[in-house]
């Protein structure tokens, strides 16, 4: 796979993938609102469908992912405080080779995360 991105979110607190979490995909303009390139939520093989992710339009630059972690854990019927220790994680990063592939692999917990660039 060749250039683009691509995203895994799983939820290892109970092993399984985060079937259901919203996820928004922005590039950076410095000083501006981020253009939205895709949004939507994660699919039953953990990943984020999103056909712009993988064409031209991810170019070199800056991006920010948003997980909606409590809203994801909220909707499995987790517990969580009325004020959540992760409610909307965002994760920026830069792409700095766009012939290349991006994969970003979540991991996360209603209490931690561990987000990536992956191998594929």
């Amino acid at each position: 796979m060749a250039g683009g991105m691509s995203i895994h979110v799983v939820d290892v607190s109970r092993g399984v993938v985060a079937t259901g979490m919203r996820v928004a995909v922005y590039r950076q303009a410095s000083g501006a609102v981020g253009e939205l390139l895709a949004a939507g939520t994660i699919a039953a093989d953990g990943s984020l469908r999103a056909p712009v992710l993988a064409s031209e339009a991810i170019g070199p630059g800056r991006y920010e992912v948003q997980f909606d972690v409590a809203g994801y854990y909220r909707e499995q019927g987790i517990a969580l405080p009325a004020e959540p220790f992760l409610d909307v994680v965002h994760y920026g990063f830069g792409i700095a080779d766009a012939a290349q592939h991006y994969h970003l692999p979540m991991k996360v917990t209603p209490w931690g995360y561990s987000c990536f660039r992956g191998g594929a």
